[in-house]
């Protein structure tokens, strides 16, 4: 009654009690001091809260700790859970601060009055203008009307800065909705205005994680070991975002290797800590949101992650990094990326890489079927020495330059000279498929790739390396995507076709033609055959009058005036100067086609006593064995 009547006396009045439950844990249980006894203290508030009810314009404010760990020992969680009790039965309806009112809460405190409402105005529709253009590429309620008041609201921090804080941060046990915000943001802002940050809001992507006093109140929070992420991964001069800005200068203009990092790291290191996360890590969409400034574009930033998530070491990816719906995120445990990078050393570039170059090239290659046999980096002496035309493949340590040719030609003269210990004899009938310089090196990073993801994931499957099941779906997936880029990598490597050739038997050593193929389109075998049929490097349809030319330059000559078919047929398997026939029944198509007018030759089977046996001219059938003479028309 006596606290009624003296609420009653000075009404209206407010009530504040701060740290309640630090005050009566103080006290020991059933003994009495100065400040009375710890049942007394309870029995005395449990006396203000029914006076405070009976009379209508009192009110009290009680702050309690959030959680048990904020209320200290058993005895302060003894107390908190009296004290729920008692203001329980007489408290309105508790509701935490929404997070809409922590934007004003947080810019009172923080901020002065905005001055220029104008100005504010149209920074925000700037950005409402901005998000509209990019569309698809954002968040969905980006394209709503309402976002723009939200970023009024806001302003001059961004919404998304405040989503990611009450969303995710809070979820974390001692981080505070209303004072933890204060605190963080308190010390980037000033960090900020240090600097002299010119940034229309301030962002995800804006935060001064490469400063300490603000770096420390996010990771102070967090497990051990976010200092070593983000002096290494996101932010600061040893960062790799930084290495790559100085590089890029495309992502230096804007900075956006750091802010994709630090706006990643916004929303996806509370999940290392925290269980009531709903799904880890940010989508491609929340990731530009908290990046994207008006007049630049979203594409910028989209293949600064693309970059960042083949090139950092402790970032995540729920799956195809080039998938709009796949979740980055950071973690303190390297990702398998960076065990994939330590193996790549272990393989040998005369072994394990050969092999597997070798492997692949064998089925993209095989399907060239002009060639009776493709040989992938064998010697030469396994290389039959027969009547099969065949199309051999260098291996990538004899590259081919325009500007530099000698380790490509002389592997090749070497090759159509010999037979293992012997010499060769049907040196027409060998192509040749040479790499791209240029190109060797990317062949042997992506196979080395290849061969590390196929390596862990083994390693896995036999139980020697021990990752949670979502690091094991993404080696899955990193060694489905490396062993489907492998065939094209070959391709752009593998873009020389050499052909020996002569241009006359009085030549005094053979030469080396070379021609370049198409790296797109279709198949590489199909290409091959392409530059052989125009080059006329492979026949396969021979005009009688090419024949007949041959054997006038080359045979029908010094009192010769017949030449054997079959004869003319192994010259050419043997000599650079003679066509090179696809297969015998080529040159028998031709002889067929020529014997039926008196334009080109006649034909016969035998020569006696100056007489030609068989003798045929302009007509008849003919029959291509080793007795066959072509004879001079004349």
């Amino acid at each position: 009654d006596v606290l009624r009547e003296l609420l009653e006396r000075h009404a209206p009045c407010v009530v504040l009690i701060d740290e309640l439950v630090a005050y009566i844990r103080q006290f020991p249980e059933s003994q009495a001091i100065s400040g009375g006894s710890y049942d007394s203290n309870l029995s005395f508030v449990q006396a203000l809260t029914e006076a405070v009810k009976l009379v209508p314009r009192a009110i009290v404010l009680a702050s309690l700790p959030e959680s048990d760990l904020e209320a200290g020992s058993q005895r302060g969680v003894a107390a908190l859970r009296a004290l729920e009790k008692t203001f329980g039965r007489v408290q309105a309806l508790w509701k935490p601060v929404a997070t809409e009112e922590a934007f004003e809460i947080v810019r009172r405190r923080l901020f002065e009055p905005v001055r220029d409402e104008k100005a504010r105005e149209a920074v925000c529709r700037a950005f409402a203008d901005a998000y509209i253009a990019e569309g698809v590429k954002l968040p969905a309620e980006t394209q709503e009307r309402r976002y723009y008041e939200r970023l009024l609201h806001a302003y001059p921090i961004h919404p998304e800065v405040f989503d990611r804080l009450y969303e995710d941060w809070t979820t974390i046990d001692g981080f505070q909705r209303t004072r933890g915000v204060l605190k963080l943001m308190a010390k980037a802002i000033f960090r900020l205005w240090k600097d002299d940050n010119k940034d229309l809001l301030i962002m995800p992507g804006s935060l001064p994680l490469h400063d300490g006093s603000s770096r420390n109140e996010l990771t102070y929070y967090l497990p051990a070991g976010w200092d070593a992420v983000i002096e290494r991964d996101i932010d600061g001069d040893r960062a790799e975002t930084t290495a790559l800005e100085n590089k890029e200068p495309r992502f230096g203009q804007v900075g956006a290797a750091r802010r994709i990092a630090r706006t990643v790291f916004l929303g996806s290191a509370p999940s290392s800590v925290a269980s009531k996360v709903a799904a880890r890590g940010l989508d491609r969409a929340h990731i530009i949101l908290g990046c994207l400034q008006p007049g630049q574009a979203s594409s910028v930033y989209a293949d600064a992650l693309g970059r960042l998530a083949d090139r950092l070491h402790y970032l995540n990816a729920s799956g195809d990094k080039g998938q709009d719906t796949t979740r980055f995120w950071f973690d303190t445990r390297a990702n398998l990326r960076r065990e994939m990078e330590d193996r790549k050393r272990r393989f040998d570039d005369r072994t394990e890489v050969r092999d597997k170059i070798a492997e692949v090239l064998k089925k993209t290659v095989g399907n060239a079927t002009s060639f009776d046999g493709v040989h992938v980096f064998i010697p030469h002496g396994d290389v039959p020495d027969d009547t099969a035309l065949r199309l051999i493949v260098l291996p990538p340590e004899t590259w081919y330059a325009r500007e530099e040719h000698r380790l490509a030609f002389e592997a090749v003269l070497e090759i159509i000279g010999k037979n293992g210990a012997k010499p060769r004899y049907r040196s027409n009938r060998l192509i040749f498929l040479a790499p791209d310089h240029g190109a060797t090196s990317r062949l042997s990073d992506a196979t080395r790739v290849a061969l590390s993801w196929s390596s862990i994931v083994e390693d896995v499957k036999e139980g020697r390396l021990n990752i949670d099941l979502l690091q094991k779906k993404q080696a899955e997936n990193e060694l489905k995507s490396a062993e489907d880029a492998l065939p094209r990598v070959v391709r752009e490597c593998y873009k020389w076709l050499l052909c020996p050739m002569q241009d006359a038997p009085t030549d005094p050593k053979p030469g080396v033609e070379a021609f370049a193929l198409n790296t797109t389109g279709g198949s590489i075998g199909s290409e091959i055959e392409r530059v052989c049929a125009d080059n006329e490097l492979v026949i396969t349809t021979w005009s009688p009058i090419h024949l007949r030319a041959k054997l006038k330059e080359l045979y029908w000559k010094n009192g010769q005036n017949a030449a054997s078919a079959a004869g003319f047929f192994e010259d050419t398997l043997r000599y650079l100067y003679m066509p090179r026939l696809k297969s015998r029944d080529v040159l028998a198509q031709a002889i067929r086609a020529g014997a039926a007018s008196k334009d080109f030759f006649g034909t016969a089977y035998g020569e006696a006593n100056g007489r030609f046996e068989g003798f045929s001219f302009g007509g008849g059938t003919v029959v291509f064995d080793d007795t066959l003479l072509l004879v001079e028309p004349q």
